[in-house]
């Protein structure tokens, strides 16, 4: 596969102060090119309460025994109950219970994991064991950018699970990295099998590891992972590895008071969903929240302020870090339903800015959001063997432009700085 993705080392302060159209990545340095040479170039080519226990670390044997009480809105399924009575525990845990039939509702086994609860309902739940999750080798094309004997950068696609979890054990970066490096299959612990909605950008060890001389000696490990709807640059280090400079552009319902700023906000587990994150000031001397920072910086005001095109650079690397920040700034992500940033919120900012003879269109843009539409542009590490500083670039997808450009042709603005 023929990689639109580039790759330059790490350039002097001198040789990079031009510009401030540039790509701001590290104060005071610049990349040697812009978000619209990067796009151009790539156009070229085509809430109930908690169960009053401490967070566990093992769930196995838990019981849980409650009786459902009313059920103010909608449908409530039955493994979305169980999670929010058991505090901590992964909603993909208590599917594996349901499944392996450990689950009753009124005396009777239910192992359908969507089943609908009534109020009254009794329900009797015991966690199973964790089973042992092992990642395949799969024969799957990855888009290679760069790689020798220390290092792998692919350029991942949206929708594609970076790790295999529960109920997503197959077609994963894993298992196509696994293939590619040929190299058998690989046991994952508890503590590293994580739902696909997980965005762990930390420095983290890999999913690999030999532990006798007689193992193999290449050990693949994902040194930071992505959200499944989430595109771009990903470093797969053979050995432990950290990443020095992680750059994202996003597309956001609406643009913040502020054209540039730091967000220095901590981020723990929302505790009515565990599936989303939030950001709430002081947490971080609370429960399991962690000291979360991120910059960012509007590069397009488009469709006259509905949206906005957002530079992120992390400092911290935790679950869902942007898309956490980005909604407690008051601007979430274009299409992350999780967040905020829904269709109907993207209507209600786009359509009063909108003229007449777009509304057709923005209607048929709208129904097209299908993910957070946001990208991992530029990825910067240390190689681990030679100790060159190495950055690489990759432009978004296609589905991430048409939506830039159809937002561009209803109206584009360049940020006005305030001095």
């Amino acid at each position: 596969m023929v990689s639109l993705c580039s790759y330059c080392p790490l350039p002097s302060t001198k040789a990079l102060q031009i510009s401030p159209s540039f790509l701001f990545l590290r104060n005071p340095r610049f990349l040697p090119f812009t978000f619209s040479s990067i796009l151009r170039r790539s156009s070229i080519s085509s809430s109930a309460a908690k169960h009053r226990e401490p967070i566990r670390t093992s769930y196995a044997g838990v019981q849980l025994e409650e009786t459902v009480d009313e059920i103010t809105q909608g449908k409530l399924r039955l493994d979305s109950w169980i999670s929010s009575r058991i505090q901590g525990i992964s909603r993909a845990r208590v599917q594996s219970s349901i499944k392996s039939g450990l689950v009753t509702v009124n005396g009777r086994v239910v192992d359908k994991v969507s089943h609908s609860l009534r109020a009254g309902d009794k329900v009797n739940c015991v966690i199973s064991d964790l089973q042992p999750l092992k990642a395949e080798p799969e024969d799957i094309t990855l888009d290679i950018v760069f790689e020798d004997d220390h290092v792998l950068v692919v350029n991942k696609p949206p929708h594609m699970v970076v790790h295999p979890a529960p109920g997503n054990a197959n077609g994963t970066l894993v298992n196509g990295v696994l293939h590619h490096c040929s190299l058998p299959t690989a046991a994952l612990s508890e503590k590293e099998v994580l739902s696909d909605t997980e965005d762990v950008s930390g420095d983290e060890e890999g999913f690999y590891r030999g532990t006798s001389a007689g193992e193999a000696s290449v050990r693949p490990g994902i040194v930071h992972r992505l959200d499944k709807g989430t595109s771009g640059l990903l470093v797969v280090a053979k050995f432990k590895q950290h990443t020095i400079q992680r750059v994202y552009i996003s597309l956001t319902c609406g643009v913040p008071s502020a054209n540039a700023g730091r967000v220095d906000v901590p981020i723990g587990r929302d505790s009515n969903n565990r599936i989303r994150m939030v950001a709430v000031p002081g947490l971080s001397h609370h429960g399991r929240a962690r000291h979360a920072a991120s910059r960012y910086k509007v590069i397009e005001v488009l469709a006259g302020g509905g949206s906005a095109l957002v530079q992120w650079r992390l400092e911290t690397g935790r679950t869902h870090q942007i898309r956490a920040h980005a909604k407690y700034i008051g601007i979430p992500l274009l299409g992350d339903e999780v967040y905020g940033g829904t269709k109907n919120m993207a209507l209600s900012l786009l359509r009063p800015r909108t003229p007449p003879k777009y509304n057709a269109e923005l209607s048929q843009l709208v129904s097209r959001l299908e993910r957070p539409y946001l990208h991992a542009l530029v990825l910067g590490f240390k190689h681990p063997h030679s100790g060159e500083k190495m950055q690489f670039s990759c432009p978004p997808p296609p589905d991430f432009r048409e939506i830039l450009s159809h937002l561009r042709q209803i109206g584009i603005e360049k940020p006005i700085s305030k001095e």
